[in-house]
């Protein structure tokens, strides 16, 4: 996995078999929440999406997202997000970084035709988004992934919407994510550049199967042994804030759609499994390419 491109985040079955994709179906008590594992980040080549997830949306009155999209785009968040990303005491990077961490800043951009004497102001979280979108955008990726498609779709249909975050906080966290390890934040990111076609590939071959043992090495398992702290607060933190939420709105008489990064779905630390030791049945939702009927199998605890 290449740390980075986590945080900055699709086989084709015989007529006899049944496509899988990452989305999952919860059950306790005899009320029922989806569960969508989302790529922020697509292709147009990337659409349509798994049949699974419009399943799970026509099955769904509610439809739950990590923060509110269309509020993100709106010039007081942009505005937000501009004072957050530079330095407020009006210094710049290279007196925040390590002479080997700026140097390899440096070399990048001087090599990839980037002025970085005028993004000098911005911190690490930000020079690396700028750097990341321009890599994924040199591979067709566009800023338009799963959680993108649905909030249009649910917004033009009239469903009830949910945020598990607020947009101060996810602008918070975007930015304060990298303030206690910015020069191995800004090693590992330009160290990845390079292999980042192949890193996207794989990611998005893994999530498209639903394959949770591959999205759980690539989303999980290396974050966590390189940047622990990072991994706590990208994804531990966030998940246990946010399962108590899913909870209640569990209880509810609707059923919800919850669509948030798959990375957050899979590995120890995440939600599928936290449901399951909260008593929980978490089965794989597949369609069947032979019958429009549903078919579940179960999720592999990682």
């Amino acid at each position: 996995m290449k740390i980075s491109l986590s945080i900055t985040l699709v086989l084709l079955a015989s007529t006899w078999a049944s496509a899988q994709s990452s989305v999952w179906k919860a059950t306790k008590d005899g009320s029922i929440t989806y569960l969508g594992g989302t790529c922020h980040l697509l292709r147009p080549s990337d659409f349509p999406l798994p049949d699974e997830f419009d399943e799970a949306y026509n099955a769904s009155e509610v439809i739950v997202f990590e923060t509110d999209i269309g509020a993100l785009k709106e010039p007081a968040a942009q505005q937000a997000i501009l004072s957050r990303a530079v330095y407020d005491d009006g210094s710049t990077i290279d007196q925040h970084l390590s002479a080997e961490a700026y140097a390899l800043l440096s070399s990048y951009c001087s090599s990839n035709s980037i002025p970085l004497e005028m993004i000098k102001q911005f911190k690490p979280s930000m020079i690396i988004i700028v750097i990341m979108m321009g890599e994924l955008k040199k591979l067709g990726v566009s800023m338009e992934g799963v959680d993108a498609f649905y909030y249009k779709k649910a917004t033009d249909d009239g469903k009830t919407l949910v945020f598990l975050e607020t947009v101060e906080e996810q602008v918070e966290f975007i930015f304060g994510m990298s303030a206690s390890n910015e020069n191995d934040y800004v090693s590992h990111s330009i160290n990845e550049v390079g292999e980042i076609s192949e890193v996207y590939e794989n990611l998005a071959d893994a999530w498209r199967r639903g394959d949770t043992e591959k999205l759980g090495e690539l989303m999980v398992k290396d974050l966590k042994e390189a940047m622990p702290q990072l991994y706590k607060e990208l994804l531990t933190d966030r998940n246990k804030a946010w399962l108590p939420k899913l909870q209640a709105l569990h209880e509810t008489p609707e059923v919800e759609l919850v669509l948030v990064g798959v990375g957050h779905m899979v590995g120890p630390d995440g939600i599928i499994f936290s449901l399951q030791e909260q008593g929980y049945q978490v089965e794989k939702v597949t369609v069947s390419e032979k019958s429009p009927e549903k078919v579940v199998e179960p999720a592999i605890p990682d």
